[in-house]
């Protein structure tokens, strides 16, 4: 097949984003497909104008200079979006294709996916990372009810007019289905591991561990490495880590990465006492270091605002946690929290309570015997339920499934 692939976050592993849609397609191109990758330059210092391309492990990939930062007001993040659904839209109706593959967010990555389709007359399958309006609409950033109808109108538009549509977790399935879409045209595939990437010795986080200064080998750290953005809710770690230095001082914090709330974060944490103490903030690293990370890691720890929307999450650094064999800590209920309970990998702390959080945690670090069984588990689960080789099969057979229709 001949794929035309939307992401306006594409991202290879020398990035420091996401790389589900950079795995996914070198695995259709090791499968035998072309795929024509249509995606943003985010980069505020890029020299380059204009569209440019690139080879990314046989992915064509096709770049335009479009500078996103969570950073950005609501308004201008949405100007971004509109601007490179435009651009996106010129560029892939010129190349041809058997199927176009779209996956959101933003969801105005629809646009182009709707408009290639019609244009060329190819089928197009849609993939939901979260719902839209909902997750917006309940963190305050789409308040307009005019913006609010765009969006859900244009939600409605990209569920019927894909042939097929790809949910990233069962939650996300079912609203599809409540826009009345049936369960057949319908497939859950979700994050997923790259368990070959993650799978690496222990000796190759002792430099991670060697630079928080005066930090035993015995010693527990639990590693956020993700966004710092309002969504996010990182302030919980903070006061987790501020809690934790009462119940359990030998308990580090690491956390990894950028974002609008970076420096609320961090101002926090000089506040409470806690930065460069029992909690320690970095720069975000490339995708190909994050081995290394997980591998300095206790456990890795993924957190949200308590918002009900915002369960539906298929968080990157959940399933590189699995991947690395470390068992994963959220804050939040959902799947992710239903998966933990039927597994024992990990464990769900209270989203309010950060004092029985903190009891809770400090119970399974130092529990040796649970943690390493949380560790198999989550190593098992990895193998067997979200091998990336596995969900990249998946999407494989679903792409060959409309375009034979």
């Amino acid at each position: 097949m001949r794929i035309i692939y939307l992401h306006q976050y594409f991202a290879t592993p020398e990035m420091s984003s996401g790389t589900r849609s950079y795995e996914m397609a070198r695995r259709l191109v090791s499968a035998g497909h072309e795929v024509l990758m249509i995606t943003s330059d985010r980069d505020e210092n890029t020299a380059r104008s204009g569209w440019y391309e690139t080879n990314e492990a046989g992915i064509h990939v096709h770049w335009v200079r479009v500078p996103y930062a969570n950073e950005l007001s609501y308004a201008r993040r949405i100007a971004a979006f509109m601007r490179f659904s435009w651009l996106a839209t010129v560029k892939a109706v010129g190349l041809k294709a058997d199927v176009i593959f779209a996956t959101s967010t933003p969801l105005t990555i629809a646009i182009p996916a709707l408009i290639v389709s019609r244009v060329q007359r190819v089928p197009m399958v849609f993939e939901v990372r979260d719902l839209w309006p909902e997750a917006p609409i309940a963190m305050g950033a789409l308040r307009n009810p005019a913006l609010r109808w765009l969006a859900s109108s244009l939600e409605w538009l990209a569920y019927h007019g894909a042939s097929h549509v790809v949910a990233l977790a069962p939650r996300i399935a079912n609203g599809i289905q409540r826009r009345g879409i049936p369960a057949v045209r319908v497939s859950v595939i979700p994050n997923s591991c790259d368990v070959e990437l993650f799978d690496v010795p222990a000796r190759r986080g002792k430099h991670i561990r060697d630079q928080l200064a005066g930090m035993r080998p015995d010693q527990p750290l639990v590693l956020y490495a993700g966004a710092f953005g309002r969504v996010n809710g990182l302030s919980y770690l903070v006061k987790l880590a501020e809690a934790m230095r009462e119940i359990a001082p030998e308990t580090w914090f690491l956390l990894v990465g950028e974002g609008t709330e970076r420096e609320i974060i961090v101002q926090e944490a000089e506040q409470r006492g806690v930065l460069n103490r029992n909690l320690w903030v970095w720069n975000p690293l490339p995708k190909r270091e994050m081995p290394d990370l997980f591998a300095a890691a206790t456990v890795g720890i993924s957190v949200a605002v308590p918002l009900k929307e915002l369960e539906l999450d298929s968080a990157n650094k959940f399933f590189d946690a699995l991947a690395a064999g470390k068992p994963p800590v959220i804050n939040y209920g959902g799947w992710l929290a239903d998966l933990l309970r039927e597994t024992g990998a990990g464990v769900a702390l209270p989203p309010h309570d950060i004092e029985q959080a903190a009891l809770m945690l400090a119970s399974f670090l130092r529990d040796k015997k649970r943690l390493s069984r949380a560790a198999r588990a989550a190593r098992k689960l990895a193998r067997t339920r979200f091998h990336r080789d596995e969900m990249a099969r998946q999407l494989e057979a679903t792409l060959r499934r409309v375009v034979e229709l």
